[in-house]
C-alpha cells in the first residue's frame, strides 16, 4: 500500500492550525492538518467551565468571520470559541483529520521531507508546521508538598468550586487563570489564599475604550519582544462578569488573604518569598503606564473620549500586603486545596529534528526554524506580542505560509531550468 503524501503537514487543529490552513489554501499549497482530539479541543477540555474569552468578540476573532450570536463587546464563552472555530474550518473547507495523533517526526534519510508516524500510519511530507500551540505539558513547581490529605490540581483540572473539597484553597499563581479562579471560588464562598509574583495588569477598559484597542492604537501589540526582565511575567487581566480590571486590593477587599510568591513546603507549613507588596506595586505601575499612554494619545489626536480621574484611584494597601504572611500552617487555614496556576512547558518530543537549541526551545525567527522545511506556530512572542493571541496567530499564519510560497516558487524555478536543461538539442 503507497504511503500517503502531502506538502505540508500541519500538526495541530486548534486556532492556529485553522489559520494555517486558510493561508496555504489561498497560496494553492497542498496540505493536511492532523488533530489528535476535537477542533479546538483544548477550549473545551483544557478550561474551567465558566472561562470566557479575555478579550471581546469583536477584536479576538479572524477577519473572516465574526462571531455569531453574541454583542461584539461582549466575551465569548469558552464554548463559543470552540464552536467558532469548528464554524471557521468548515467555512474555508480545511482539510482536517481529527483523532490522529503524531507520534515521530524524523527528517527522510538521504531524500527531501519528512517521514511522520501516526496513530493511524505513516505519511510523507516535504514541510511541517507544529501549531500545537503554548499550552502543552503543565507545569506543577517541585516545590509541591507530598501530602495524602490535600487535593492537588493545575489549573487546566480545575472545572468549578464544586469539584473540590470543603475547606480553604491555596491558588499559586497571580496570572489571568489564577486570579480568575481565585475570584471564582471567594464568589462560592471559600476562604481563598491567593500566591502573588510579579505580574502586569493593564486595565479591563479606559475612558471607554478595551484595553486590547490601547494595545492597537498605542502599537504595544507589535511588540517585537518583551523587556528585558520581563520575559516571564504574567498577565492578570479578565473577562468575566462582563469584564473587569483586576484589582487584588479589592480581591483582599472582599476577603481574599493575598500572599507572597510561594517558596517552598515543610509538611504543612507552607513558606512565601518577601516581595508581595513590591509586586503588586509593579501591577500599579504596569497599570498606570498604560493610562499614562492613553492619555497622552487622546490629546496628541484630539479625541472626544471622556475623562476617568477615578481610574488613577487605589484603595489603601490592605493588612495582608503591609504585614504579609512569612508561613501558613496549612492545617490551621483549614486549607485543603492547592491549585497550581503555574502555567505550562512545551513539549516537542515528537518532533525530532534539529530546530531546538541546548534547551529544548524552538530556534526559528517569526517562525521559521533552523531545520529547512519545519515551522512553529502559535508560540508567544513568535513575531509580537499579539503572536499567540486569535487573531495574532492568524497574521503569523500568513507570513509562514507566505514563506512556505516562496520557497515552492524557487524550487519550480530549479525543475524548469533542470528540465529544459535535459530537453533534447532542438534540430
Amino acid at each position: 500500500m503507497p504511503i500517503e503524501k502531502t506538502d505540508t503537514l500541519v500538526v495541530g487543529g486548534g486556532q492556529a492550525g485553522v489559520a494555517m490552513s486558510e493561508h496555504l489554501s489561498n497560496q494553492g499549497v497542498e496540505h493536511l492538518v492532523l488533530e489528535r482530539a476535537r477542533i479546538a479541543e483544548r477550549w473545551r477540555t483544557w478550561r474551567w467551565d465558566s472561562l470566557v474569552a479575555n478579550g471581546p468578540a469583536w477584536h479576538d476573532r479572524f477577519p473572516g468571520l465574526e462571531f455569531g450570536g453574541i454583542d461584539p463587546g461582549a466575551f465569548p464563552a469558552k464554548e463559543q470559541v470552540a464552536d467558532y472555530f469548528v464554524d471557521y474550518a468548515r467555512k474555508i473547507n480545511a482539510p482536517i483529520r481529527c483523532g490522529v495523533e503524531v507520534l515521530k517526526v524524523q527528517k527522510n534519510a538521504g531524500g527531501a521531507g519528512f517521514r511522520v508516524e501516526t496513530s493511524q500510519g505513516g505519511i510523507e511530507a516535504l514541510r511541517i508546521v507544529a501549531a500545537t500551540g503554548p499550552f502543552q505539558k503543565p507545569v506543577i513547581p517541585a516545590i509541591a508538598p507530598e501530602n495524602a490529605g490535600l487535593m492537588q490540581l493545575h489549573s487546566i483540572d480545575y472545572r468549578n468550586p464544586d469539584q473540590l473539597p470543603e475547606g480553604a484553597v491555596l491558588v499559586v499563581g497571580a496570572g489571568s487563570s489564577g486570579v480568575q479562579i481565585a475570584d471564582e471560588l471567594q464568589r462560592a464562598g471559600r476562604q481563598v489564599y491567593l500566591s502573588v509574583g510579579p505580574h502586569d495588569r493593564p486595565p479591563r477598559a479606559y475612558r471607554g475604550r478595551d484595553f486590547v484597542w490601547w494595545l492597537g492604537v498605542l502599537g504595544l501589540w507589535d511588540v517585537a519582544a518583551p523587556a528585558p526582565g520581563t520575559e516571564h511575567v504574567t498577565i492578570a487581566v479578565s473577562g468575566a462578569y462582563g469584564g473587569q480590571t483586576i484589582d487584588f486590593r479589592r480581591l483582599a477587599a472582599e476577603g481574599m488573604t493575598l500572599v507572597g510568591r510561594t517558596r517552598s513546603f515543610e509538611g504543612n507549613v507552607v513558606r512565601f518569598a518577601p516581595g508581595l507588596a513590591d509586586n503588586i506595586a509593579h501591577g500599579d505601575a504596569n497599570y498606570l503606564s498604560v493610562l499614562d499612554q492613553a492619555d497622552a494619545y487622546i490629546a496628541r489626536n484630539g479625541l472626544d473620549l471622556p475623562p476617568e480621574p477615578e481610574a488613577r484611584d487605589f484603595a489603601p494597601d490592605p493588612d495582608c500586603v503591609t504585614t504579609p504572611l512569612q508561613e501558613l500552617d496549612m492545617n490551621k487555614a483549614g486549607i485543603r486545596t492547592i491549585i497550581w496556576a503555574t502555567g505550562f512547558a512545551l513539549d516537542f518530543k515528537w518532533l525530532q529534528v534539529d530546530a531546538f537549541d541546548a534547551e529544548g526551545k524552538p530556534q526559528h525567527q517569526r517562525g521559521v526554524s533552523s531545520e529547512p522545511g519545519v515551522y512553529f506556530l502559535g508560540l508567544p512572542w513568535l513575531s509580537r506580542r499579539g503572536s499567540s493571541f486569535i487573531w495574532g496567530v492568524w497574521h503569523d499564519a500568513k507570513h509562514l505560509a507566505d514563506h512556505i510560497a516562496i520557497q515552492r516558487s524557487y524550487l519550480a524555478h530549479h525543475l524548469a531550468v533542470q528540465n529544459a536543461l535535459d530537453l533534447p538539442d532542438p534540430k
